[in-house]
Formats: C-alpha cells, sequence, structure tokens
C-alpha cells in the first residue's frame, strides 16, 4: 500500500508540474511599513512562483545616455524551443531614452536600485477582455523603467504611470509593491481594453505602522483622491470602467478598483486565504475569519516585524491549521499498528492528490495554495533603511526554489557585480552546476518526495547558515559604513565580496544537502 501511494503520488507530480509551469499568476508580496518593522526599515517582498522565469540574478550599472537615444522595449511570450520551458522576450516597439538611468540589481523583475528604491510583484490577471496588444510594456518591463528614472515610491508610481498611460500597458492585471526609505505603495494596473492604448491604475499607501499583502487578488477597493498622501491613480481609471460597464456612477455605488476590474479576487480562494494566512500571523489578535472574501487593506502588527519573520510566512504551509494539506495523508505504522502521518505527507503535492486523497475537498488551481510552493523561482524580502548610506542600507534577500526550503542570501544596494553562478540561467540548458539555482532547486525537489522526513535534513542546512547570516549584519553595517566615510568604492568593494562569499557558502551547503538526500534516502525511493 504504502509503495503504491507513494508512486500514485510521483506520477501524478510530473504530469501535473507541465502544467504548472505554463502559469505565472502564483506570487505574493508583503510590505512592511517603517514604524511596523523592527529597526526602522522598509520592507517589500516577493515569491517569483513560476519556473518558467530565470533564475539569473545581476547588476544593471548606472548609465549616461546621447540625446535621442532610444531603448528597445520587448514583452514575455512562451519559449518551448529549449530543453525547459521558459519565457523569452519579444520586442514590442521603442521609446526615447532618458539622459541618465540609475544603476539596480535585477532578476525576472528590477529588484532593487542605487538609491534603495525596491519593488516586489503579483499577478491579478483582472478581466481578460482588458488586455491589449496595442501596448508597449509589460509588467517586467515597467519594473525596469521604474528603477531606472525613480528615487522614490512616490516618484516610482508617477513615472511608471505615465508610462504605461502614454505608451500602453500590454499585460495582464499586475500589482506592484514599490518600497524606499520612507514609505511603500501598492500599485495595480490593468490594461485599457482590445486595440486601445493606455492603462488603469490605481495605487495606495501603506500606513507607516501598518504591514499589507498582496497574494494574486487585486487589493485596492475604494480610492480617494482627494488625499493624495495615500491615494495615486491614472486619469482613465474611473473613465475605462464605466466606457466597459464595470460600474455605473449614476447607480449610487462607490466604486472599488478590485470590483470594477477584477471581481474574481474577492472569490479566488487561491487569493484571500494566503492574504488571512499572512495577517493572522502577524496580528492573530484580530481573529479576522480565513473564509472571508475581504480583508482590511492594511494591519497593525503585534510586534515589530523583522525580514527573518517574513520568512517564517513564506515558509508556511497551513501546517497545524484547519487547512493542513497533509492532513489525511496517514499509514499504518509496521512496528506499532497505529495509524500515523506518513513521511510522504508534505504540502507540494500536485492537486490532483488533493481530491485523490480528500484533502479539503480537493483543490483546483484557483483554489487553495499556501504561501510555500515548489514551482517558486526565486524569494526576495527587501530592506530600506534611511539611516544608512544608500549603498549599505538597501539589501535583498534573496532565496532561490522552495520557499519552505531556501536560504536567503544577503545583496547589498552596493553590489558591482554578481557570482557567475548566479548570472547564468538554469533553464537555459536543464539542469547544470553551473547555476547556483540548481543547487536549491534540486534539494527542494528531493525534499518535497518526503518532506515529512527529509525536512530535518533541510532545516539541519538552512538554519544555521540564515542565522549566521542575519547576525553578521551589524558587523557588516559598521563596516561598510567606516569603508565608505573613507572611501565609496571600497565600502561596494567590501559589500560585493561579502555578497559573493554568503552566495558561496549557500550554494555550496545546498550542493551538498542535494547529495545528502540522494545517498541517505537512497533505499526509500
Amino acid at each position: 500500500m504504502r509503495n503504491r501511494l507513494y508512486w500514485t503520488f510521483f506520477l501524478s507530480f510530473g504530469i501535473v508540474s507541465v502544467y504548472w509551469i505554463t502559469d505565472a499568476s502564483c506570487c505574493t508580496s508583503i510590505m512592511v511599513g517603517r514604524k511596523a518593522s523592527v529597526d526602522g526599515s522598509v520592507m517589500t517582498s516577493h515569491t517569483c512562483d513560476s519556473h518558467r522565469d530565470a533564475s539569473t540574478i545581476f547588476v544593471v550599472p548606472p548609465m549616461r545616455h546621447a540625446p535621442g537615444e532610444e531603448i528597445l522595449l520587448t514583452k514575455r511570450v512562451d519559449d518551448d524551443s529549449g530543453v525547459m520551458q521558459r519565457y523569452g522576450r519579444k520586442p514590442t516597439g521603442k521609446i526615447p531614452q532618458v539622459a541618465e538611468t540609475f544603476g539596480y540589481i535585477s532578476a525576472v523583475y528590477a529588484l532593487m536600485n542605487e538609491h534603495q528604491l525596491a519593488i516586489g510583484e503579483s499577478t491579478f490577471e483582472g478581466r481578460e477582455e482588458l488586455q491589449s496588444d496595442k501596448g508597449l510594456i509589460d509588467c517586467e518591463t515597467l519594473t525596469r523603467l521604474m528603477l531606472e528614472r525613480a528615487r522614490t515610491a512616490r516618484e516610482a508610481v508617477r513615472i511608471g504611470g505615465a508610462l504605461i498611460e502614454k505608451y500602453g500597458w500590454c499585460d495582464l492585471g499586475e500589482a506592484l509593491t514599490i518600497a524606499d526609505t520612507k514609505e511603500v505603495w501598492l500599485m495595480e494596473i490593468v490594461g485599457p481594453g482590445k486595440d486601445a492604448v493606455g492603462a488603469a491604475w490605481v495605487a495606495r499607501r501603506v500606513p507607516d505602522d501598518h504591514v499589507s499583502v498582496v497574494a494574486n487578488g487585486a487589493r485596492i477597493g475604494e480610492i480617494d483622491l482627494s488625499d493624495p498622501d495615500y491615494y495615486m491613480a491614472s486619469k482613465s481609471v474611473f473613465t475605462i470602467a464605466e466606457k466597459l460597464g464595470y460600474w455605473d456612477p449614476k447607480s449610487g455605488r462607490p466604486f472599488r478598483f478590485y470590483d470594477a476590474y477584477s471581481p474574481e479576487s474577492r472569490v479566488k480562494v487561491a487569493a484571500t486565504r494566503r492574504e488571512w494566512r499572512a495577517f493572522d500571523m502577524l496580528a492573530p489578535s484580530l481573529k479576522l475569519h480565513p473564509d472571508s472574501n475581504h480583508f482590511p487593506f492594511s494591519v497593525k502588527p503585534e510586534k515589530p516585524v523583522a525580514p527573518e519573520r517574513i520568512m517564517e510566512i513564506f515558509r508556511d504551509t497551513f501546517e497545524g491549521t484547519d487547512f493542513d494539506m497533509t492532513k489525511n495523508l496517514t499509514v499504518t505504522d509496521e512496528e506499532t499498528g497505529k495509524t500515523v502521518k506518513s513521511p510522504l505527507a508534505n504540502p507540494f503535492m500536485p492537486y490532483e492528490m488533493n481530491k485523490l486523497l480528500k484533502i479539503n475537498g480537493g483543490w483546483s488551481w484557483r483554489g487553495e495554495r499556501p504561501m510555500a510552493r515548489w514551482y517558486c523561482m526565486y524569494v526576495t524580502i527587501t530592506q530600506s533603511r534611511g539611516w544608512l548610506p544608500d549603498a549599505v542600507g538597501g539589501i535583498v534577500w534573496l532565496g532561490y526554489g522552495n520557499t519552505a526550503m531556501t536560504t536567503y542570501v544577503p545583496i547589498y544596494a552596493g553590489v558591482t557585480d554578481m557570482p557567475e553562478d548566479y548570472k547564468t540561467d538554469g533553464r537555459t540548458t536543464g539542469f547544470s552546476r553551473r547555476s547556483a539555482w540548481w543547487a536549491f532547486n534540486r534539494a527542494a525537489t528531493l525534499a518535497a518526495h518526503r518532506w515529512g522526513e527529509m525536512r530535518v535534513d533541510v532545516a539541519k542546512v538552512r538554519d544555521p547558515i540564515q542565522k549566521q547570516f542575519l547576525a553578521e549584519q551589524k558587523a557588516v553595517v559598521e563596516r561598510a559604513s567606516e569603508l565608505f566615510n573613507e572611501s565609496p568604492a571600497k565600502a561596494r568593494a567590501f559589500l560585493t565580496e561579502t555578497t559573493h562569499a554568503a552566495c558561496r557558502k549557500a550554494t555550496e551547503a545546498y550542493w551538498d544537502l542535494g547529495d545528502l538526500l540522494w545517498t541517505k534516502y537512497d533505499e526509500k525511493w
């Protein structure tokens, strides 16, 4: 029985994985205001839950551009020409380049620039008929344009909004979480409709003492444009909704962005349950109902939030709650005769297995899913710390692969380059030891098959390294700040080497972890 159950799971996992890597609308972003964080930093985050995306992490330097210079824009397209399914880029057109662009750290989406401006992302799709092929700018492109041209979150919203209104949005409904050293904003964007050029967008600021979350569902409802300290929007945000029949100003009903442009967001359990879980972990005394369709835009956390707290939330799989994805997967212990949780029990089974094992009634891709997923390409948690020089204060905590199993390495805003194996895409040629992503992804994929047992081995590697990186921050900041006063170039060199050393340590540890899992559990496959 035990072997038969495992192989059913294994075969289903292989089949479903092909389906899931084609879907990009699976990301979570948590935002933290400066008065809600443990040290006064402003934070945003992003789980890039799509196995079609590239794994490359690279640094784009600041540049000056000649008058009349243009920039070629591209959009994401499916590319199945290689050994693994992935995304390619297709040109959409050109727009004028600005005289000076800022340097930034980038992955699939741009992450943080030299001024500590940081971005996270979550797709909510919205109404299908809103997408227009006439536009030039998709989400990935917009994040780069924002970080190249803006110093603050407000600037990023205004600049990005003006660009998509003028040159057109060609993507699905998207949410961007934009943080600087003082505040964090949520910006939600949809297209103008078939064959139209433009966009409808809205942005709302998270109060400084609050946290917020977006999890593949539009989160902004009513907007008050008479309060520019907390709200911004496109000129078309009302008119497009009225023109397309999504909202009637004469009806007496208040305009709500998510009702007009993404009504499914409030009934998609895959979104609302994660919203609940993040808020419940940060502010449990609110006792928000897990089956609710509407949650507060933001809440005040009961304890100041540190980066490691967001790491814990991103590791969450509903275990111990009514929505535990492993609660019904049991076997009989041969020695004691008791029914116990199977060592195969894990939250990373394909959704078909949920129905087979009658876990929470079985879920579809629009149904239940936890924070941590096996198809996560990378995850980031950013800190913008205004009391430090930008090169030192900005930090991107980056983890590769499944968020339940990864170790986050610190990448500082002042870095000038990334290690070669972090710049090498793991999806270009398939498995390769030249790509750091495969060290983490291989270990996580193996562990998912016997999560009940292997989670212990993963934790023994993950947790000590993570604690070390976090504990070293004080000394790194002190040394980098001293060097910055002496020479910014010396500080950047120090931060670059510190980043490279952390990347090497974590990557080598996960290569070894993968080898251990192959060996230790060889007879149990």
